[in-house]
Parts: C-alpha cells; structure tokens; sequence
C-alpha cells in the first residue's frame, strides 16, 4: 500500500499491480466501498494492464475529512493518484461514484485520459432531498442504519440467495466505511450536475449499465452515453455493481473496449 497527500492535506491510500510497461488503468471504487471491490476483476485485469486502485477520500484506508466533498475534489484526488504512480496517461473505470469520477477526468484532464468507463453510472442523481435525508441518517445513526437497504439495491436477489458469502465482503464494506466520509461523498453526488460538460468529452466511451440497477437504472446508463458524443452503451443483467455481479462479463467488455 501507498499513499499520497492531496493539496489540501488529506491523505489518499493507492496500490499498484501488473506490468509496469503495459498501458495503465486506474480503478474508481464505488460509493461505501473500497478498492478490493475490484478483487475479482485484478486476474484478467492485470495480464493487459498496469492496474492502479485507490480507496477514495472518506474511504477505507483513505482519510475522512469532515464536511460536504465536491466531484472536483473528487477528480483531483484521482489524478493526484495518477501523478503519485507516476504515470503520464492512463485509461479509466469506475463503477457509480467512481463513474462521476471518471467523467469529471474525461471533461477536465483530458491531455491525461486514454478511454473511459463509466459503469452504473449517471451524469446528474437526484433529489438533492434524498441524499440530504441520508447523510443525515449517516452522521447521527453511523452506516448500519443504511447498510440493509443500500446493499438491496447493488445486487439482485438471485445473486444475493446464490452469492451471499460475496454479498456480505461488500456489506462489511460498507459497514466500515467512516460515516463523515460517506456523508462527504453523498453531498458530492448531490451536488453534481455533469449533463452540460460530458459532451465535451472527446475521450472513447464504453457505458455499461444494469438492466437490474435501481440505483441508476438504464434510463440513466442510456442518457449519459446520448450526452457523449460517440459514447457505446452495453447493459448487463445485474444490479448496481454489475463488476462484481458479471464479473466475467464485465472484463470481457472492458478489456474489449480498452484494446479496440
């Protein structure tokens, strides 16, 4: 593990895996997770690229600043993580809050992408109300009193009945996250609105979305890849971590993508 201190002094946690001489691909963790939400990914990931995770702020081994977070603060830390493992461009995936990430680089650090992946993933969420209702919740009941429902919504039942050792990995995820942390990125989310910067991405676009994702369902996966100009839009049958849900899948279509 390493880490790195952001311009405003917090400290961003990040490893490294793979060749170094093979392109990179920076890995963005979802909302409540950390970056072993890409375990099941690493094997075939790293056999074609130089694979770059990172525990996002308010994340796993990351720090937990209190106070509300923005998508650019967001965005600078990952490139931040970008410089820290010295790499000049690299490809980018993130699943959810990780896919608002990646669309932040792709619009504001172009000169440093090569493709992006935007999976399970949307260019505006709200009701502003509903996140504000939740961090609430977070900061003064902690992440078990959201824990049951949010983990209903990143995977469908029948994977949940016939995967409930990998379903409880993410829970205990979430579970640890810091409830400021979370609270932190719920406001980030809240207050993003990419709809009128996305089409300036110029970057190759792979969506991928879930035909089963109550948390951005398809209409939201079909919005953002119309947004991008270009874009190509895939829909796997999974809720809202479709990485960890079809994972073989899932590396089927980004390694396709990424090596077109």
């Amino acid at each position: 593990m390493n880490t790195l201190l952001t311009d405003d002094g917090v400290r961003i946690a990040w490893t490294a895996a793979g060749d170094r001489s093979k392109p990179a691909l920076l890995l963005s963790n979802s909302l409540g997770t950390r970056w072993e939400m890409w375990d099941d990914d690493m094997a075939a990931l790293t056999q074609r690229f130089h694979v770059i995770r990172y525990d996002a702020r308010g994340h796993g081994r990351s720090e937990a600043p209190s106070g509300d977070y923005s998508l650019a603060r967001l965005g600078a830390d990952a490139l931040a993580v970008v410089d820290a493992a010295g790499v000049a461009r690299a490809h980018v995936a993130g699943v959810s809050m990780g896919g608002m990430t990646a669309q932040w680089l792709g619009v504001h650090a172009p000169q440093r992408m090569d493709r992006l992946v935007l999976a399970n993933t949307a260019a505006v969420m709200g009701p502003a109300s509903a996140w504000d209702a939740r961090i609430r919740t977070v900061r003064e009941a902690g992440m078990a009193a959201v824990a049951d429902a949010v983990v209903e919504r990143w995977f469908t039942p029948e994977f949940q009945s016939t995967r409930p050792g990998q379903v409880e990995i993410i829970r205990d995820m979430l579970l640890a996250t810091s409830p400021e942390g979370y609270a932190g990125c719920c406001a980030a989310i809240r207050d993003m609105d990419q709809r009128a910067d996305v089409g300036r991405i110029t970057a190759p676009v792979l969506v991928i979305g879930g035909l089963s994702d109550p948390a951005t369902p398809p209409e939201k996966a079909e919005e953002l890849a119309q947004l991008i100009p270009g874009a190509r839009l895939e829909m796997l049958a999974a809720a809202h971590l479709s990485n960890i849900e079809q994972r073989d899948a899932f590396a089927r279509l980004v390694i396709g993508f990424l090596e077109d």
